[in-house]
């Protein structure tokens, strides 16, 4: 257990003194360009999803036919 409660320790003072933590103006930059590239994805995924979808469908009633 000792090791577990040191380890955590060790954790945090490393996260104090070593880590270089972002501005807030940073921060909210970062998050805006993730955001923008989340929905930038997320349509295109969706379109893509859309285009195989309907050339699919297409193919099984050219096969029906």
């Amino acid at each position: 257990m000792a090791k577990i409660v040191n380890y955590i320790s060790e954790s945090f003072e490393e996260l104090k003194s070593n880590v270089t933590w972002p501005t807030w103006a940073e921060v909210q930059k970062l998050t805006i360009i993730v955001a923008v590239f989340s929905v930038l994805f997320a349509l295109a995924t969706w379109g893509v999803d859309e285009f195989f979808a309907k050339v699919l469908a297409g193919f099984f009633n050219w096969i029906k036919a």
